[in-house]
């Protein structure tokens, strides 16, 4: 098929596996202008708003906020943070009710809008963006919050570094569910965002073309993004057949490119990359003008609606707030809320949600719309779901081990290719809710894959725990022995020589023999008669032996005295 695309250029384009043509029921909401809605009576904002790690508070209760301000972020590579949509006070941190099928609550900063709506101070514009590194352009979209508004979520910045060559950046616009118009109002109304987005993306990758899809239902649109070209530009508005989900990612790029992402993989790897329109309109403000994610275009719709359309509301706004300003509902009590579309929308349970950057539309049908869904019957393995699956997957197949839980077997069905458009559900004559068992299936293996992820975590901290202490024992050991070594070192010493080691005792039994030689050499002297006692007078004599003689009497009488009487 070859198609118009830019100032009378045809492209070739391709088909992708099954698809379905669905009553459009886009016009309900495009009769009215875009409009900007007025700030409510209090801000809830999710920290949870993106794919990835969960921003974290930087404000406290009773803090002042400025417009624009970081109130929540991470240092995680994936993540993004959150600013406040407007000036207030932080009257509160806590758990909310969030969107989610589910009807889970998340941690939220509540914001008090103080109605003066003051800026903070913004990082300066990048006009000259053409001469700035990619990589400071990345950091800027980082730091203003911006996430894929296509629906996905995915963190910008992520994809903008996929270090790959990049052949093909396409810019969807190709908004192909039903009541869904907040891109086709975008690029009506706001063409020149698109486009400036477009020109950084494509200088940021480097890309050799980049094409900007439209479904072919949205000429207004079409007619918009065609003034917008420059000839010395190679960007190019394709027309696209309307064909639902034409938007999916990977049948896009199926449709502009004829090739085929594959099995669990990401466009990068076919030189790919995917923006949508309004994702390239906020990195046009975050660049050009320096302001972050406060804000986007919902769509607000469905004949349960006084007056349906487009509302450019702050994120955090609660979606019976934007209602309200929508008309609010035409009957008391609406039978459905349902955020998203049709096809891969989910019910609500409260209009006392908040609008976060994942927000496309609101849609409240009537019974007459979408009629009560008819008890699920037995499959009669029709094979309609695989003739109009546009992964090309096998969806019955998927549904009885799914049904099982044996999410072994789904997974080598290819389960998580499946885009969860719908289609399946749609034409399955048995009115069997097949994406719903495919969502359970795809949250038990993520689950499971998680608790796989923990339990291998675990046993390499076991793991490392018990080589430390095998480690520290063998040390213990180590010097133990080598302790005893050094102990008997000295016995084997003097084994080998005697004498060896010795020395010391040897010494003093040579000075306990020298000492004990000279007591015997004193006591000798002193048995000897004087020196004085030769050639003595007989006077000299005679003197000498009276003194022998009293000694003798003397001793005598001593001895008389001690006798026992």
């Amino acid at each position: 098929m070859y198609v118009e695309s830019k100032k009378g250029k045809t492209r070739e384009l391709w088909q992708f596996h099954g698809g379905l043509h669905l009553p459009e029921k886009k016009e309900m909401s495009l009769q009215r202008p875009l409009q900007q809605a007025r700030l409510p009576r209090r801000l809830v904002l999710p920290l949870q708003q993106h794919i990835g790690v969960q921003a974290q508070p930087q404000v406290a209760v009773g803090d002042s906020v400025l417009k624009g301000e970081i109130i929540a972020g991470s240092a995680a590579p994936v993540s993004a943070p959150v600013h406040a949509p407007t000036s207030g006070i932080v009257v509160e941190i806590a758990e909310h009710v969030v969107p989610h099928p589910s009807g889970l609550t998340g941690l939220c900063i509540v914001i008090e809008p103080d109605g003066d709506d003051r800026w903070g101070e913004l990082p300066d514009p990048i006009s000259d963006f053409h001469s700035v590194d990619s990589e400071i352009l990345r950091r800027r979209i980082r730091d203003s919050g911006i996430v894929g508004l296509g629906g996905a979520t995915f963190p910008s910045a992520i994809k903008l570094n996929p270090g790959k060559p990049i052949k093909t950046l396409i810019i969807n616009g190709a908004e192909c569910e039903p009541y869904i118009t907040c891109d086709d109002r975008l690029m009506r109304d706001q063409a020149e965002r698109v486009m400036n987005g477009a020109r950084i993306l494509q200088h940021m990758l480097q890309s050799e073309e980049c094409l900007i899809a439209i479904e072919d239902n949205k000429p207004e649109a079409i007619l918009e993004m065609f003034q917008q070209l420059r000839e010395e530009e190679n960007i190019e508005v394709v027309r696209i057949p309307t064909l639902y989900p034409s938007g999916g990612e990977k049948q896009l790029i199926r449709i502009l490119t004829g090739r085929e992402v594959p099995t669990s993989g990401l466009p990068a790897q076919v030189g790919v990359i995917c923006h949508n329109v309004a994702t390239a309109a906020a990195i046009a403000d975050a660049v050009l003008e320096g302001r972050p994610l406060i804000s986007r275009i919902v769509t607000v719709t469905g004949e349960g609606i006084s007056e349906p359309g487009n509302l450019e509301a702050p994120l955090g706004m609660l979606a019976g707030d934007l209602i309200a300003q929508a008309g609010g509902y035409l009957e008391a009590q609406p039978q459905q809320l349902i955020l998203g579309g049709p096809m891969m929308g989910f019910d609500l349970s409260t209009d006392q949600v908040p609008i976060t950057k994942g927000t496309n539309c609101l849609l409240c049908p009537t019974a007459k719309e979408t009629p009560p869904p008819q008890p699920a019957r037995a499959c009669i393995r029709c094979g309609r779901c695989a003739d109009v699956c546009p992964a090309n997957l096998l969806p019955q197949q998927m549904y009885w081990y799914s049904r099982a839980k044996d999410l072994e077997k789904v997974q080598d069905y290819n389960l998580f290719d499946c885009i969860e458009c719908g289609c399946c559900s749609h034409v399955c004559p048995s009115h069997i809710p097949l994406v719903q068992y495919y969502r359970y299936a795809k949250a038990e293996s993520w689950a499971m894959e998680q608790e796989r992820r923990e339990s291998e975590h675990a046993k390499q901290r076991h793991d490392f725990r018990v080589s430390r202490l095998q480690r520290l024992e063998a040390e213990r050991k180590a010097k133990l022995r080598k302790k005893k070594e050094d102990l008997k070192k000295p016995a084997a010493a003097k084994r080998e020589d005697p004498n060896k080691g010795g020395d010391d005792k040897g010494a003093k039994q040579a000075a306990i023999e020298a000492a004990m030689r000279r007591a015997a050499e004193k006591k000798a002297k002193q048995q000897q008669a004087p020196k004085n006692t030769d050639n003595l007078t007989a006077a000299q004599q005679a003197q000498i032996e009276a003194v022998d003689e009293r000694r003798k009497v003397a001793r005598k009488k001593m001895q008389k005295e001690e006798q026992p009487r």
